[in-house]
């Protein structure tokens, strides 16, 4: 899918393997598609962890689950996270899908 470049702050929550959350964050979106998107936080994520990201457009909020493909640091102290999203709905990609639209018109 095409990558659409965003910046937007989201929520996420990595879980272990009972599923239970691990730890939680904020992190802010590079790009976004409809099969995963790119996550900068200021700590790293385990690759192959887990992880719920709460997307927002308009008053629309969804948790979409993914997991962690590669994490790399960048050079301002960050991290970035390439997650491929995982399950998802009918519901969460109408919404994910607006989110895109929104950052392809900007």
């Amino acid at each position: 899918h095409i990558r659409v470049e965003s910046t937007n702050l989201i929520n996420f929550v990595c879980m272990g393997d009972d599923g239970e959350a691990c730890h939680q964050g904020m992190g802010r979106t590079l790009n976004v598609s409809e099969s995963g998107i790119l996550l900068e936080t200021y700590k790293p994520i385990e690759s192959q962890e887990r992880i719920a990201i709460t997307i927002g457009f308009e008053e629309e909020l969804v948790d979409i689950e993914g997991e962690v493909v590669f994490l790399k640091e960048s050079a301002k102290d960050t991290y970035e996270a390439g997650i491929q999203f995982s399950q998802i709905n009918d519901t969460e990609r109408v919404t994910l899908l607006k989110f895109i639209e929104a950052f392809k018109n900007k």
